[in-house]
């Protein structure tokens, strides 16, 4: 029996109307590094890439990366002008931006965890309910989606005696990509554009050749580097700043890490505008869970971060721990917000109150966590930003306001 990717390449060569095949993900929008829309589109090795069009006006597309082996696909890519309207690669629809950025969806930590003797029951939504949340969160039609990073988690074989992951893809490769990623999120690559953040499985040593394969947001490198160049987005009114520290340890400050990512961090963070959100994967102030319950992170990004918090700088969006959580430190710091629930495996609450703990020098005044699959919501207000975390079942989970550095989280009504 052809492979999912056989089957798709086959496919694809047989089509007129369009260059990929019917299981494949259609055109997607992200922000680039530059800010300007960057459409892309995976197509079959030995297809040209399709024609695309903003506002009606035709746009250069060319090769991003070339098929091999393990990607026997060839990624296209168009650059348009953040302020388009109207975007089409293929005959078909892509996402644009509209003028005022009002709704935003926050997703993150999404595969399904096979490693090892950690397994995930994929094929079961209860267990791994990423496609249910993608749908859901594609149908608040959000303007931008932020995925906070960690979208490849099936890095060995499924055990024989599972059946509930028995036949999944694994390894860095496109049948894994797909699997972990282009198929669940569909409905929700289709629905806005995206900002995609890194995060440690996006490493070189694990899913670091399909990241710049498909996802990266810089220009196409030359090869696989565990750190990339921090970027800021300013779109629809809001601003964004992206880092990656994918690669940052969570317990220890190497001297040689924290200088770099203290650098990057000075440059990215300068005259960084009021009512900004720093995008990184690893949260910088947060207590983990699980068998490391209330031990701090990240060592790293704390000392680098040292002495250079800008005034302007409101919130910190992060993944990586797999629950949701908020902290809230007051005036002196940004808050934490961490959406690392939308697909692996969660896991245990600390059972030490979030309240009062001190996290680098500082004490929580306010904080919220929850173990639940789910996706975060974000409306605009006039005075800042009010969320809802929603569950897999679209219950309402939890409910905050975002005040300037004031972030504050309760249970939902279905709680």
């Amino acid at each position: 029996m052809k492979s999912r990717s056989a089957l798709g390449l086959i496919a694809a060569a047989t089509l007129s109307a369009k260059v990929w095949a019917a299981d494949w993900p259609g055109p997607w929008t992200e922000l680039a590094s530059d800010g300007t829309l960057s459409v892309r589109i995976a197509v079959a090795a030995g297809t040209a890439c399709p024609k695309a069009t903003a506002d009606g006006i035709d746009l250069p597309v060319v090769p991003r990366a070339s098929a091999d082996d393990g990607f026997p696909v060839v990624l296209c890519e168009a650059r348009a002008p953040a302020a388009t309207r109207q975007l089409t690669v293929g005959g078909s629809a892509a996402p644009s931006l509209p003028p005022v950025v009002r709704r935003i969806v926050v997703i993150g930590d999404t595969g399904c965890r096979l490693e090892g003797r950690a397994v995930q029951e994929c094929s079961d939504p209860e267990a791994w309910p990423f496609a249910e949340i993608a749908r859901r969160a594609a149908n608040q039609k959000p303007d931008l989606v932020i995925h906070v990073g960690d979208y490849y988690y099936r890095e060995t074989a499924c055990p024989a005696d599972r059946k509930g992951c028995a036949g999944s893809p694994h390894g860095d490769n496109w049948e894994t990509w797909q699997a972990d990623f282009f198929e669940p999120a569909a409905p929700l690559l289709a629905a806005a554009p995206w900002v995609m953040v890194r995060g440690n499985h996006e490493l070189c040593r694990r899913g670091g050749r399909g990241w710049f394969h498909l996802l990266d947001p810089h220009p196409a490198p030359l090869e696989c580097r565990d750190r990339s160049d921090p970027f800021r987005l300013h779109i629809g009114g809001v601003d964004l700043l992206w880092f990656d520290g994918a690669d940052a340890d969570d317990f220890s400050a190497p001297a040689a890490k924290v200088a770099l990512y203290a650098a990057q961090l000075a440059g990215l963070l300068a005259a960084a505008p009021p009512h900004a959100w720093l995008l990184i994967h690893r949260p910088i102030w947060a207590l983990a869970q699980g068998d490391l319950a209330g031990a701090n992170v990240n060592a790293t990004e704390q000392a680098a971060i040292s002495g250079q918090v800008p005034p302007g700088l409101d919130l910190v969006v992060s993944g990586h721990l797999h629950d949701f959580a908020s902290y809230k430190f007051g005036p002196d710091r940004p808050a934490q917000l961490l959406v690392g629930d939308s697909g692996d495996t969660m896991l245990e609450l600390g059972k030490a109150p979030l309240i009062g703990a001190t996290i680098d020098g500082m004490q929580v005044r306010d904080a919220f966590a929850l173990k639940r699959f789910g996706y975060f919501v974000l409306q605009a207000a006039a005075d800042g930003w009010d969320g809802s975390l929603y569950g897999s079942d679209d219950a309402v989970l939890a409910d905050c306001q975002l005040r300037g550095r004031s972030l504050e989280c309760g249970p939902g009504q279905a709680q």
